[in-house]
């Protein structure tokens, strides 16, 4: 498709709309003109990019003709009323929230997976991108999957705060500064059903009929449609007390027994993945060192599982604002349009 010129974020007040135009300050889409679009109360704000100022714009008046590609991290209904206005106009969407993940013709894209749907017939303007926690498993994953064929994946994820917006951030700042002067005090809870501040919470997002929260299903249902209907996912979903950056602990179980060395050479050798596998156990990633702010998929504790020949243990760490959100819809945009 032909090079990206007018460019639209949906949601751009938000912690993933601000990461979006981190990104564009980073020097992504360079010749594309940036229109910044949220609510009626951001609207007329002033947000300065490449050291111009851009006015915030409303999006119930926003004209999506104006522009070949929307940018949505606005939520789910948001997205259900616009979305579709937008792409009447057409205007090619790519929509962070959980929408239309799970719409039968709709792509669900991690670009290191299955890019190649963007050009069969399923793609008609319309792009889904996937779970925060699903689309750093997959990416490192993926190369794995291919050598030695998963069969299962149990996973239980350490979710930072910021998957549930600035308020959730907040949250953790004054409950963390309130038991710090006042170890007795009752923490007050607002975003979260307990405090998140010094505590773990296995709860992330509604739970469904069956006991596992809506989160957990996003991972197996994602999985399935992304990577592999075959494949078993066996979820635990655990929102930390930290700012920002997901981290999962991954146990594979795969068809053919594990050659470790191969399996790292694998992963070194995918774009986006940075291995930590030095000489000592000690070289992994954590996500308040290696993950805030970067933009690779970090993989560390890689090692055999002690029981089975076929079996292996990752830990997993991205910036879920980053590959989690906003850098994954940008890198399908860049694989619709020139560069």
């Amino acid at each position: 498709m032909k090079e990206l010129k007018d460019l639209a974020i949906v949601g751009a007040t938000g912690l993933v709309g601000h990461t979006f135009i981190s990104l564009i300050e980073e020097g992504f889409f360079p010749n594309a003109k940036i229109h910044l679009v949220a609510s009626e109360r951001s609207k007329g704000k002033e947000i300065e990019i490449r050291g111009i100022k851009h006015k915030v714009k409303s999006l119930k008046e926003f004209d999506f003709s104006s522009v070949q590609l929307a940018l949505f991290s606005a939520g789910a209904s948001t997205a259900k009323e616009f979305a579709p206005k937008a792409l009447k106009q057409n205007c090619i969407v790519i929509d962070n929230s959980s929408c239309f993940r799970y719409e039968d013709d709709v792509p669900l894209i991690v670009p290191e997976v299955n890019s190649h749907i963007l050009d069969s017939s399923m793609f008609k303007g319309l792009v889904a991108n996937p779970n925060c926690s699903t689309i750093q498993m997959l990416a490192a994953i993926k190369p794995i999957h291919d050598e030695f064929e998963i069969r299962k994946i149990n996973v239980t994820t350490f979710q930072a705060v910021s998957g549930t917006g600035k308020e959730a951030q907040e949250e953790l700042v004054s409950q963390s500064s309130s038991k710090l002067n006042n170890p007795e005090i009752d923490l007050t809870t607002e975003v979260y059903e307990k405090p998140i501040a010094f505590n773990a919470i296995p709860h992330c997002d509604d739970f469904q009929e069956n006991r596992y929260t809506k989160e957990e299903m996003k991972m197996v249902w994602e999985t399935n449609k992304i990577l592999d209907p075959a494949i078993e996912v066996n979820p635990t979903c655990v929102r930390v007390p930290v700012l920002n950056g997901h981290s999962e602990s991954v146990h594979l179980i795969t068809k053919k027994k594990i050659d470790l060395d191969k399996v790292i050479n694998l992963l070194r050798a995918t774009k986006g993945v940075k291995v930590f596998y030095g000489e000592g156990p000690e070289d992994y990633p954590t996500a308040l060192i290696d993950a805030d702010g970067n933009n690779d998929v970090m993989v560390g504790r890689i090692r055999k599982d002690l029981s089975k020949d076929n079996g292996m243990n990752l830990w997993i760490v991205a910036d879920n604002l980053r590959k989690g959100a906003a850098l994954n819809s940008i890198q399908i945009a860049e694989q619709i349009f020139e560069n």
